[in-house]
């Protein structure tokens, strides 16, 4: 049976707590770095969507929990005023963990209390709040694993191992796939959900190409390094290569050695061997660029890469189904969905007729298309059933704390 828009907000709203149920008070406070955003706030953040855009603008005498959480927890909502510098989120030590959880509770009541008389408009923002809900939810992992990471003594914010499958020889060995050709209509269509910035749909040219029927392993990144990849100019886009040098880069992110030399990564599940039948993740564009070079290949652009995964199954792969210390694996490693965002070729501008929706949520996507690249197919931290085909995330090109790999393509 189909879930109800009820249903569907009741388990997004559950999941993220479960996410967050290993934290301490402490553990939901810190800031790693101003690219992450500390557990509590997240949890707050997106409580303050729901309140402001919703029972705020739609349901009459709605009283705020606290005026001073719009100031707290607004993101970038420009139109919603002064907000709190978001290098600094880190520093909120007040409300507790427990008053942000009460919170919560307050306006899903609320909600609850008031859903039967909500307007067409206020139900279609109850959407976009799961759909928001659901992409923080990704970046609570990613934010306390990059938080966690930081620890010398490389904590498990959830001991649990994860399983891993044997993989078979077609995960092994990589095949090129013909894709469509010619004209090919992408972006959005349909009546279901979408983000703005994933239509209109519109026609393109695509000139003869393969796609890779795997993404790149870690035995394949090994290979990288071994002949010198972080160290060669040659393969490498001119602002990679300064960034390389400036950071020091010689390996994905959360890689280091043993004793022994042998490769190990830190996840969610804490310091393990390196998989070398996983996909690699934590890479930036530039990495995935300078990799795509010394293979001989490419990246995808996001066209190529969407006429591809059109046919395919969404709900396929390895992604977010519960609360677990969530890594990429060898069994997903051929499907288009799951496991690691791919990093593609395409700058994330707006399509031809792209029109940002009309007051404050129409700043969520448009106002950041400038400089950054689009990344495709969802990863093992995103819920399942957020992802589709049409969907563009999106990263600046040195950023690569998130469930980042990538996937080859190239010419025929």
């Amino acid at each position: 049976m189909t879930r109800t828009l009820r249903d569907r907000f009741l388990a997004a709203r559950k999941l993220t707590l479960d996410l967050t149920k290993p934290l301490s008070d402490a553990d939901a406070t810190v800031q790693s770095m101003p690219d992450a955003s500390p557990a509590k706030w997240h949890l707050a953040h997106v409580t303050w969507f729901l309140e402001t855009f919703i029972l705020r603008d739609h349901v009459p005498g709605y009283k705020a929990f606290d005026d001073d959480f719009a100031y707290l927890f607004n993101s970038y909502y420009e139109a919603e005023g002064a907000r709190h510098a978001r290098a600094a989120r880190g520093l909120i030590t007040r409300p507790s963990l427990t008053v942000v959880q009460t919170y919560r509770a307050h306006v899903e009541a609320a909600l609850d209390a008031h859903w039967n008389n909500l307007p067409e408009t206020a139900l279609e923002l109850v959407e976009l709040g799961i759909q928001h809900e659901q992409q923080h939810q990704e970046l609570l992992l990613t934010d306390i694993l990059h938080l966690f990471a930081q620890n010398p003594t490389f904590p498990a914010y959830w001991p649990e191992p994860v399983m891993r499958a044997v993989p078979d020889q077609q995960t092994r060995t990589a095949q090129w796939l013909a894709g469509p050709t010619g004209v090919q209509s992408i972006g959005h269509r349909g009546s279901d959900f979408a983000f703005d910035c994933e239509g209109p749909r519109h026609e393109v040219f695509l000139k003869p190409f393969a796609l890779s029927s795997r993404t790149v392993s870690n035995g394949d990144w090994m290979h990288f390094i071994d002949d010198k990849g972080y160290t060669e100019p040659r393969h490498w886009l001119s602002d990679g290569w300064a960034w390389v040098q400036r950071e020091r880069i010689d390996a994905p992110l959360y890689w280091q050695k043993d004793r022994d030399g042998r490769w190990l990564s830190f996840g969610l599940d804490g310091l393990r061997a390196v998989d070398p039948s996983a996909p690699v993740t934590h890479i930036s564009l530039y990495e995935a660029d300078a990799y795509a070079s010394w293979a001989g290949a490419r990246l995808p652009t996001e066209a190529e890469w969407e006429v591809c995964a059109a046919p395919e199954d969404e709900s396929a792969g390895n992604q977010l189904d519960a609360a677990g210390p969530v890594r990429p694996n060898a069994d997903g490693a051929n499907s288009l969905f799951g496991n690691v965002w791919q990093w593609t070729g395409s700058a994330y501008r707006p399509y031809p007729g792209f029109r940002a929706a009309d007051g404050a949520v129409g700043e969520y996507n448009g106002k950041f298309m400038s400089g950054q690249f689009v990344l495709r197919g969802g990863s093992c931290a995103t819920p399942r059933g957020h992802a589709r085909a049409s969907y563009r995330n999106f990263f600046y090109p040195h950023q690569r704390w998130q469930f980042t790999g990538l996937r080859l393509a190239r010419d025929v």
